[in-house]
């Protein structure tokens, strides 16, 4: 297969896997358990929670028209302060985030024609990263990504959480094309958030995809280079347009 573009670039929720359920309670509950048969003193776990759910996503409401992300470890910590603990060699904020973690992730899913999307994108040669919004700590996401079996594919991950901007800030997109070493034009972009992935990558001067599953109306004003319902779809282009 000779493809068109030297490079495909992912966005990861939604387009390359499904989040299924991203409901929380049950992750920080666990974590709090975890904590509490650690012999530490912890507040009424409603309390916690409404603490952790007023600050979590007050971060995000303000992460969207600054393009600051917003950090789950970042309000965990506030809260181990909050409640005074000091964590030890036996409690770190690793094993915290992981045990928080796990529960989220264990909900998620590959989309089913995404691999063989992968595989075929990879044996033509095409060079493949991610560029992904996310309040978790990349450390965390890296083991999302190898869980899920996804590590083969790709040359680099990109955190918003560990740069200054998330998407559609474009020097999240810039700092990608410098690790690929290419020009916007040689790399695709593929995401399911118009704004964020379609003109985020556009303002770079990327081609783009809007992976559009729920066959949505595009809106007027908006142009992504290719729409598409399925990854599968990436396979048969056959020139730029």
């Amino acid at each position: 297969m000779m493809y068109p573009y030297k490079a495909v670039l992912f966005d990861w929720a939604y387009t390359l896997v499904d989040l299924v359920n991203e409901e929380d309670r049950t992750a920080l509950r666990r974590l709090y358990d975890h904590l509490k048969e650690q012999g530490f003193n912890l507040p009424d776990f409603h309390q916690w929670y409404d603490t952790y759910h007023s600050l979590f996503f007050g971060m995000i409401d303000i992460s969207r028209p600054t393009h600051r992300e917003a950090r789950f470890d970042h309000v965990l910590n506030f809260l181990l302060t909050q409640s005074n603990i000091k964590l030890n060699d036996k409690v770190r904020i690793e094993d915290l985030l992981k045990i928080y973690y796990e529960e989220i992730y264990s909900h998620r899913k590959v989309y089913p024609e995404m691999i063989e999307t992968l595989v075929a994108l990879q044996k033509a040669g095409v060079r493949m990263g991610i560029i992904s919004n996310t309040t978790n700590p990349g450390y965390m996401k890296d083991y999302e990504q190898s869980l899920l079996g996804l590590d083969p594919y790709f040359e680099f991950s990109i955190y918003s959480s560990e740069v200054p901007y998330r998407k559609p800030h474009p020097s999240i997109f810039q700092l990608a094309l410098t690790r690929l070493n290419l020009s916007p034009a040689e790399v695709l972009f593929v995401g399911d958030n118009l704004k964020a992935d379609v003109a985020g990558a556009q303002s770079v001067g990327m081609p783009t995809v809007w992976l559009n599953r729920s066959d949505e109306v595009l809106p007027s004003g908006v142009f992504p280079d290719y729409q598409m319902k399925t990854s599968a779809e990436l396979l048969s282009l056959s020139a730029k347009p």
